[in-house]
């Protein structure tokens, strides 16, 4: 079982990035996909989630509502997180991870977490 996150790097403030987190090892459809990061010195802060089946229902964290968007492909088992406008604030690593049967903003809940990605936005 496996979670394979991609697309990170270097944006100046005010660019964009596409960030990629393919699924593979087993059938996700019972699971929240979430995406988290961390900067140095701070905690894991929740980015966005997404539940694979029933609509996908999406949650986001307050810093990145209305400038990332996440989103999933069934057929790559791959989830996206869109972001746009970005900010120095905004530069950490990069985690996806994976709930069974959970939405949730916690990261307690996910148990299966891939390797991370650095993004970095430069002022």
């Amino acid at each position: 079982v496996q979670l394979q996150a991609s697309g990170g790097g270097l944006v100046q403030a005010g660019g964009s990035l596409r960030l990629s987190c393919a699924a593979s090892g087993r059938t996700f459809s019972r699971y929240g996909m979430g995406w988290f990061r961390q900067a140095p010195g701070k905690e894991r802060e929740f980015v966005a989630a997404i539940r694979w089946t029933g609509g996908g229902i999406r949650l986001y964290g307050e810093s990145v509502k209305d400038r990332f968007t996440v989103s999933r492909d069934k057929v790559e088992n791959t989830v996206h997180l869109q972001m746009n406008s970005l900010k120095p604030e905004d530069t950490a690593v990069y985690y996806c991870a994976a709930a069974l049967d959970r939405l949730t903003r916690n990261a307690m809940a996910y148990d299966i977490w891939g390797q991370g990605t650095q993004v970095t936005v430069s002022s």
